[in-house]
Parts: C-alpha cells; structure tokens; sequence
C-alpha cells in the first residue's frame, strides 16, 4: 500500500471554535475576579470551583500510564493528572470492581468487550473531540487512506469504538455520534528475537514454532494476545486454516488448544511471561532467543546495548489499539477537565513522547509537530537515522545510519493480519488457554 503524503480520516470534518483549554482557563479566571469582589450571584456555581482543585486519575498500563506525560499536562492544562498504572488485567479488574478509583481510562480496545454494557464507562461525543478529524482511518472506519481495506480479524477498533447512544452501553454498527473510548496509541506488533543468537533468519510467525528454537521460544501469557500469536504461528505453520483466527469457534479452539500442548510438552516454551520486566529479562539473558514481545520492551533490551530485532515477518503483523475512556462518574466541572485532557492528549506531545519508545500516535500528525525532522523520518518515515535516535527519556538507542524495525508507519500499519481479540466463545477460549499455560 502506497503511503500518504498526508494521513486524514475522510470521516469526518468539522471546524471548532475557541478549545475547550481556553474556555477553562477564562472561567477560572473570572471566577478568581468575581470571588475577589464578591459578585458570584447568578452565575452557575461550577464557575466559582478553582479548576486548580480538580484531580484527574488516569489509570492505564505501564507503557503508557507514564509519570512525565501527567506532569507535562499539569504544566500546561492548570488541574492536576495523577497516572496510576498496573497491568492489564490488575487494570481491568480494577476498572469492573472499583470503576470510582479511576476517572480516565486508558485501556486497550480489547477491553471493551468486558467494559461495555456493564454502566461503568459513558460516551464521549465526537463533537467534544477536536481533533477526531486527525485520527487515522484504518483504527476509525477500517479502510486505509489510499481507499484499501484493513484486516477485520479480531478486535479491529472501527468495531467496538462508536457508541448507540449518550449512556454508551451497546456498540453501534459503524460511525455514530458518540464512541465508546478514543484511540489514542496503536501499533502492529511481531516477534522479537535475538539475531545473535538465532543462528538464521527468522521471517515467519511459524518460526516462533521451529525445533530450531525448541526449549528457547516464549509466549505472552495474557490470552487475548498470546492466543493470537500462536494462531498466527500455527496457520503459517499449516497446523490449521482458521475461519477467522480472531474469533475461532470451539473445534478450532480445542484443535489449537491440543496441538500447543504437544508442543509445550516438546519443549518448545522456556516461559510464559505476563509483565514487561519479563519479557525484557528472558530476551536480555539470552534465555529466550524468539518470543512474543512489543516494542518499549524491544527497545529496553536495545539499550542495554545487547542485539534485539522486532522481526517483520511475511504473514504481516498483529495490530492493537489503547484508546481513552471516562468512567460513569466523572461529572460537572472534572467532565469538562478530562475533555480538556483528552485534546491535550492528542494535541502531540504525548503522541512525540511514546514515538519514543516504538509506538504510533493514533493522530500522527499532531505528534509530527513535537518531533524533529530526524526523528519523524525515522519513527514514522522509515529512513535511516540522520543523528543519534534517543528514546523518550534521552538515552541514545540507535547511531546514524540506523533503520527502524519493519520500516515505514504504513510499512507496518499496512500489513496487519489479525488484532489482538476477544472473541465470543472467550470464557471457553480463555479456561482452556489458562489449563494450557498452566498444565
């Protein structure tokens, strides 16, 4: 697929009026006048709360619930974003048993299977968002710009963001007026290996299988990914053709099930890890030399000056989404503060930050802003590096000369075979995944 010279979503196209930022910081300054005089009467008492006071949780992943972007956003925005991060499941766990510690989440698409219809999470409406023109059609309307469609298997997020209605209980089929949550980072994530150690060139997913690698191969434990990279490893391997690999039906569940557990019981698998430090540690060690793995980790092994590739492989690549939300409990003048929030968010300094680190702003061009011409003809462009490459925190990862992994954004986002899923039968999928793992 031929890249754009320009990444638009043609969906939609609105033009807005003074942003939401500016509205915020005139009522808190007329508020701060009209207290000093005693001449509050009349005017609505959200106007006399200091925005000042205003605590916004954002819980989220450790990739991405990162301390320096709530910090950088309390400079700017004038209230204060406190990041809470924890894994994905401690995350959505906490997000369906104490949905009032958490006013902004941020999650992945997958857990929108588990979240909505369960009055935990309300619609944002598009009209709040300013910048929804700016987010990339393949995670909005699943077409890419040059008219092609995207891969459907899985959870594609053009699926499960869009909302019936204002109480954002049920999923609308296709673009509405209200979403469920706003992408906000994506990715297509492959294998990562150790080219020092392989011994050959790794170029499918059906290596991650190979007896070449037997008692060195490692597995993400969490099933709406790991099981997703073994369907991809087993179809390139020819074990199985799923109907839909991102939503198999029980027989193709329990055949996967049994063929991953000779394997397993093979020898194939050194781990099942379930955290970053994992992932990152069995790669740094030379324990494992191929496993499922994402990109910050992939870097984190980098900088630690040892060999790490995050392997393009021919089938193409697994796409996922996160994307924010706003509890059923966020209200009057705090409402107001996570809308101004999630612009800022997306205004680009957060999207230039985890570019940093591997990921893809789910509106590009913003992030385009924040990022230097090297930079951007690196991460987005696919060019070989023109002055050293430091991650978000200024540590240096590449030398000039250096080619990001897989090339270009659309080398990438354009070769997606499947996204991370839930898939109907998941109770039944995720009980035998677990014996699986665990046996």
């Amino acid at each position: 697929m031929r890249a754009p010279d320009k990444m638009h979503n043609p969906s939609a196209n609105r033009s807005f009026g003074p942003t939401r930022r500016t509205l915020l910081k005139t009522t808190a300054a007329i508020a701060g006048v009209a207290a000093g005089s005693g001449a509050l009467t009349g005017f609505p008492t959200i106007w006399a709360q200091n925005i000042k006071d205003v605590v916004l949780l954002h819980g989220g992943t450790p990739v991405t619930a990162i301390p320096a972007i709530g910090e950088q956003a309390n400079k700017d925005l004038g209230f204060t974003v406190k990041m809470q991060a924890s894994e994905g499941n401690d995350l959505l766990n906490r997000l369906l048993t104490a949905p009032a510690s958490v006013d902004c989440a941020d999650i992945s698409i997958t857990f929108l299977k588990y979240l909505v219809g369960r009055d935990v999470l309300q619609a944002i409406p598009v009209a709040k968002v300013k910048d929804w023109d700016k987010t990339i059609p393949v995670l909005t309307t699943g077409e890419y710009p040059d008219g092609g469609k995207a891969s459907s298997q899985g959870t594609a997020p053009y699926k499960v963001i869009y909302a019936t209605d204002a109480g954002g209980q049920s999923f609308h089929s296709g673009p509405s007026e209200w979403l469920t949550v706003l992408p906000m980072i994506t990715n297509g994530d492959t294998l990562g290996i150790r080219p020092d150690l392989t011994g050959r060139p790794v170029t499918s997913w059906a290596d991650l299988l190979s007896p070449d690698f037997k008692g060195r191969a490692a597995l993400q434990e969490q099933p709406t990914i790991g099981v997703m990279d073994t369907a991809l490893a087993m179809e390139a391997l020819g074990e199985i053709k799923y109907g839909d690999k991102g939503n198999m039906t029980k027989e193709e569940i329990d055949k996967t099930i049994k063929i991953m557990t000779e394997f397993k019981k093979n020898g194939q698998f050194r781990s099942f890890w379930s955290t970053f430090d994992q992932s990152v540690n069995l790669m740094a060690s030379g324990e494992v030399v191929i496993q499922s793995m994402i990109a910050p980790a992939v870097a984190a092994v980098r900088s630690r000056g040892i060999a790490c590739t995050f392997q393009p492989l021919k089938e193409g690549y697994r796409g996922w989404c996160t994307a924010f939300g706003v509890m059923k409990h966020v209200s009057g003048l705090k409402l107001d503060c996570f809308y101004e929030y999630l612009n800022w968010y997306t205004s680009g300094f957060q999207g230039a930050f985890i570019a940093r680190e591997g990921y893809y702003a789910a509106q590009p061009e913003n992030a385009r802003k924040f990022l230097t011409p090297a930079e951007w003809d690196y991460w987005y462009g696919g060019k070989p590096a023109t002055t050293q490459i430091v991650n978000q925190f200024g540590k240096v990862m590449e030398q000039p000369g250096a080619v990001r992994d897989g090339g270009s954004f659309w080398d990438r986002l354009g070769h997606i075979a499947a996204w991370n899923a839930v898939m109907d039968e998941d109770r039944y999928l995720t009980r035998k995944w677990n014996e699986f793992v665990t046996s």
